[in-house]
């Protein structure tokens, strides 16, 4: 369905004077990856690596400043302003902050049927028929539609958003942080309700977050971001039992409630670079336990290690060699 390739973003810094240089953050630089229909890429890793960046570029909400980004073979970035504005009915988001998300002035009725206002769908009554619809898939009532966003608790505003974002029947879905704003229980509810809404709608989602234990629970592949470039992609279960970049097995061990992680991977250490000033090499050799000198001079490329799991990495041959004798002697 989605389909991204050397996809960078640049944000100028200061400005340029008699005694000073314009500079540039590098929050998405060269990242690649593919989406297919109704699966969940998640996309994780710390504050600040571009995760929200790449979310917003994919919907142009954020316009690149170079690479290719293809929605069902179309290619979005030579899209006019209308045939854009048309393409949203395919791909909408759900933002980290639903409080934020909402229009405090509005109902939810209104904040609900607004996306059907802008594109002129139906009339009044298909529009209180499709909201009541929409209310009920995200689990609220149709009496919540005379209500305003503040009479309602995190978790059911993250629905209102859940439900707006659905309004025009899209396909693809990027969820920003949808649940890291809530208590844990209501964090299980609202990941629950959108496995529930991709199965029943037969939605694909991006699918952004921090948080390892989300992105396990909700995701089918899981892309690893750092400084602005993915540095792993597999699947879920490749990505969690046999990690082949040691920032994924740093994350890993830095899991606060995994025990197995904590013996099994060592914990990271040190502050990230600045995205203005990124280190040479690989980008994560300041941090590495394996960093040696030519991690320090050249870049790692993404390959292929083994089938569908990409990794960034000089030494992940023999991180995957040690693996495979570890199998075989617990075998």
């Amino acid at each position: 369905m989605l389909s991204v390739r050397a996809l960078r973003k640049e944000f100028a810094t200061g400005r340029r004077g008699l005694f000073s240089h314009a500079g540039a953050i590098r929050a998405v630089d060269d990242i690649s990856f593919d989406i297919g229909h109704g699966e969940t890429l998640g996309l994780v890793g710390e504050s600040g690596c571009g995760k929200t960046t790449t979310g917003r570029l994919v919907l142009r909400l954020v316009e690149p400043t170079s690479g290719s980004i293809s929605f069902d073979g179309t290619d979005i970035l030579a899209l006019s302003p209308k045939a854009l504005r048309d393409s949203r009915r395919d791909m909408q988001i759900v933002f980290q902050d639903p409080l934020g998300a909402l229009n405090p002035r509005m109902t939810v009725g209104e904040l609900i049927v607004e996306p059907l206002v802008i594109h002129d769908i139906g009339d009044a009554l298909s529009r209180e028929t499709r909201l009541r619809e929409l209310l009920g898939l995200v689990g609220l009532a149709s009496y919540h539609a005379s209500r305003f966003p503040h009479e309602f608790s995190g978790g059911q505003r993250q629905r209102v958003c859940i439900a707006r974002a659905l309004a025009l029947n899209p396909r693809f879905i990027v969820c920003d942080e949808a649940a890291s704003a809530l208590d844990v229980s209501i964090q299980a509810q609202i990941l629950n309700l959108l496995q529930d809404l991709k199965v029943q709608l037969g939605l694909t989602y991006l699918f952004i977050s921090h948080d390892l234990g989300v992105i396990r629970h909700i995701s089918d592949r899981v892309a690893v971001m750092y400084l602005g470039e993915i540095v792993e992609i597999a699947g879920k279960r490749e990505i969690f039992d046999a990690p082949l970049h040691p920032y994924t097995m740093a994350l890993l061990g830095s899991v606060p409630s995994s025990r197995r992680a904590k013996k099994q991977f060592q914990t990271i250490s040190g502050d990230v670079p600045s995205p203005a000033n990124p280190p040479p090499g690989c980008r994560f050799n300041t941090r590495c336990p394996m960093a040696q000198e030519i991690c320090k001079t050249t870049p790692p490329p993404l390959r292929t290690l083994a089938a569908a799991h990409d990794v960034a990495c000089h030494f992940a041959d023999d991180i995957q060699g040690r693996q495979k004798k570890g199998r075989e002697i617990r075998a």
